[in-house]
């Protein structure tokens, strides 16, 4: 393999690309541009709707708390053993 070969051939599109770039910035017309789409534009408002949101919502989760507060919270063991079978069985 010789290596001046591949040299030489990669010098020749090395100019190539900077004679492109130099005749592309003298013209000054050409813009770049960005559109996004609908769908991108829908995704965005809800991302901003989600971070919007708090992560835990203070209204559902007051009762349980005050309940695991003062000492009245209580677990149902049978139910607790169902769920916890069932999320088990998902996962093999």
């Amino acid at each position: 393999m010789r290596i001046e070969a591949y040299t030489q051939v990669q010098r020749l599109y090395k100019s190539q690309k900077t004679k492109r770039s130099a005749s592309a910035s003298a013209t000054g017309s050409a813009r770049d541009q960005v559109q996004i789409s609908s769908l991108g534009k829908d995704i965005q408002t809800a991302k901003a709707a989600l971070a919007a949101t708090p992560d835990i919502r203070e209204d559902l989760t007051a009762s349980v708390k005050a309940s695991v507060q003062n000492g009245s919270y209580n677990v149902d063991n049978s139910s607790f053993a169902a769920k916890l079978l069932e999320k088990y069985n998902a996962l093999v």
